[in-house]
């Protein structure tokens, strides 16, 4: 996976790779697919979710720019596969998922597995965590409609926002730094995410 998924197509940062060497993808599946765990593509985790192919899980977190002492906020936990890396990145994880059921299950896996810089809350992930911001970054693992003012308002000075953003069938993906105040934005490649529901997201009706 890391050498031909990921390095042969761009990924250069070293303690992404290394995050994603340690951190077991298999145990985040659930058994119909494990065989297909390390393969370049989503795969399904219930409720309708998905958990992000390999490579634009790696680009999103080399966008990231993480530091040992930053504190991220996640948008969607899903399988909490993306959490654990962030964890391995980062000094504190706080992490949104909207379905009781997919944040138990990730909590659980993630327990297992001993991490402990990780919170996990149930709630409306498009309102961020205006208690406990500002983050020096926000990943975003679900489309959001248009740019996400919540969200980027919780960001510190200098702070990075990696997030999908277009309609429900095609998105691009942008990292939004906060320079004085404002965002400044890097469009990067077109993707496809399941769509972000919540009061600044999509409707789920």
């Amino acid at each position: 996976m890391l050498e031909f998924q990921l390095c042969q197509r761009g990924i250069r940062d070293q303690r992404v790779l290394a995050a994603m060497a340690r951190v077991p993808r298999h145990e985040f599946i659930s058994e119909p697919y494990r065989d297909q765990a390390y393969d370049d593509n989503p795969l399904p985790i219930g409720q309708g979710q998905t958990i992000s192919q390999p490579y634009i899980v790696a680009l999103m977190l080399e966008l990231l720019s993480l530091k040992p002492e930053d504190t991220v906020l996640e948008i969607g936990t899903g399988s909490g596969y993306q959490t654990a890396l962030l964890s391995e990145l980062s000094r504190h994880v706080y992490s949104i998922e909207r379905h009781i059921q997919l944040a138990a299950q990730a909590e659980a896996v993630l327990q297992r597995l001993a991490y402990s810089n990780i919170t996990i809350l149930v709630g409306d992930g498009t309102a961020g965590l205006p208690a406990l911001a500002p983050f020096n970054a926000i990943i975003v693992s679900a489309a959001a409609p248009e740019f996400p003012r919540t969200l980027f308002e919780q960001l510190r000075e200098g702070g990075r926002l990696v997030v999908p953003v277009g309609p429900i069938d095609c998105q691009q993906l942008e990292l939004i730094t906060k320079q004085e105040g404002s965002p400044v934005i890097t469009r990067e490649v077109g993707c496809r995410f399941v769509p972000l529901i919540g009061e600044k997201g999509y409707s789920s009706k």
